[in-house]
């Protein structure tokens, strides 16, 4: 039995019944999920070593190739960085199907990705379907092993704290996570899990003010607990790298402004030669509005200097683009005295943050007591 205590994201409790149900029909399906094909777009994957004005040359190429960018998700984490990239072609407005054609755009953003030194490392792709973007950017860099990378800027974020220790008498390895809590951090914990090929029969979540604390009962597919001091130390490495990918750096600027050919090469442009960085991007397009969110640092990892993000919202509009505070997770004060817990070893699942794609949408959070 699976027990959620939610909110939204003010810590509200909730009260539209549409959304109610909305939740309730979702979950009730959640076995029959199905593929998230590209409705007519080209969705290009990439991977490679991260750097000061990469997301400028990759927008810059797109935009020579005649590729309109309708959507993308960029993550970096240690010095890598991830990214799921949705384009048509400009003149036509479809899928592009040149093989040729997508040939060369993938070698031009090769050839950006590998920059000096990145040859063996720098991938791209093209696919015609994502089961769910952030599971994909999940996957990709764990492939790509940013857990096993040093980080290449200067971030003042803690390491979340990772314990794994096995229970023999149960039969069970058991995870604990302790580390600030945010929105969809259940849901990349347990992406991780279920890519490392671990299944989780039992978990605790609870939060106080800006913490949370996860506990995991795990197994292997094949029912065995972890079995080597390698391994946990790998299981270690990689959930501090599940969290820390979508953690909050830098300043938030949103860009919401009519789309335009070649808009996102110019306003990376204008990032780069005012030493911005992006640490993280959701870039979206609603009729004919570009909507986009950006996180960005200094050339080293520090926040920019207010003066020169007054500068660049000059160059960009100020109208255009905005800063917007950082979200702040909110909670609900009382702690409840008769928190649930099974016998036997056997612990009442109590999920807290996001964890299924259509909560995500809805940006609910949670507040488990």
């Amino acid at each position: 039995m699976d027990v959620f205590h939610v909110t939204d994201e003010n810590g509200d409790k909730l009260t539209d019944k549409s959304v109610l149900s909305y939740i309730e029909q979702s979950l009730g399906s959640i076995h029959n999920a199905k593929t998230n094909h590209s409705n007519g777009l080209t969705i290009l994957e990439l991977t490679g070593t991260d750097r000061v004005g990469l997301l400028s040359e990759v927008f810059a190429v797109l935009a020579e190739q005649q590729c309109d960018v309708v959507d993308a998700k960029v993550w970096t984490h240690n010095g890598r960085i991830a990214s799921l990239i949705y384009v048509k072609d400009s003149n036509s407005g479809t899928l592009i199907e040149d093989s040729q054609r997508i040939s060369t755009i993938e070698a031009r953003l090769r050839n950006v990705l590998k920059g000096d030194n990145d040859i063996r490392n720098a991938k791209t792709s093209v696919t015609n379907a994502v089961l769910h973007a952030e599971r994909r950017l999940h996957q990709m860099m764990y492939t790509d092993r940013d857990y096993q990378r040093n980080p290449i800027l200067k971030f003042a974020s803690v390491t979340p704290i990772v314990t794994v220790q096995n229970w023999a008498e149960r039969g069970y390895s058991v995870v604990n996570i302790q580390c600030k809590d945010r929105v969809k951090l259940l849901f990349d914990v347990v992406c991780n899990l279920t890519d490392m090929e671990y299944v989780v029969f039992h978990a605790t979540i609870k939060t106080t003010i800006d913490q949370a604390y996860l506990e995991f009962y795990i197994r292997h597919r094949d029912g065995t607990p972890i079995s080597s001091e390698p391994e946990r130390h790998r299981v270690i490495q990689c959930l501090q790298a599940a969290v820390e990918r979508r953690a909050y750096e830098g300043v938030r600027l949103e860009l919401c402004t009519e789309d335009r050919q070649g808009l996102l090469a110019e306003v990376m442009r204008t990032f780069r030669e005012n030493g911005m960085n992006v640490t993280r991007a959701e870039i979206s397009t609603i009729g004919n509005m570009a909507s986009n969110v950006f996180y960005v640092t200094d050339a080293v990892g520090y926040p920019v200097d207010p003066k020169i993000v007054e500068s660049v919202r000059q160059k960009v509009g100020l109208s255009n683009l905005k800063v917007k505070e950082l979200p702040l997770v909110c909670h609900e004060k009382a702690e409840r005295e008769d928190q649930p817990v099974g016998v036997g070893g056997a612990v009442l699942l109590c999920l807290g943050s996001l964890v299924r794609k259509n909560l995500y949408n809805l940006g609910l959070i949670k507040s488990c007591s």
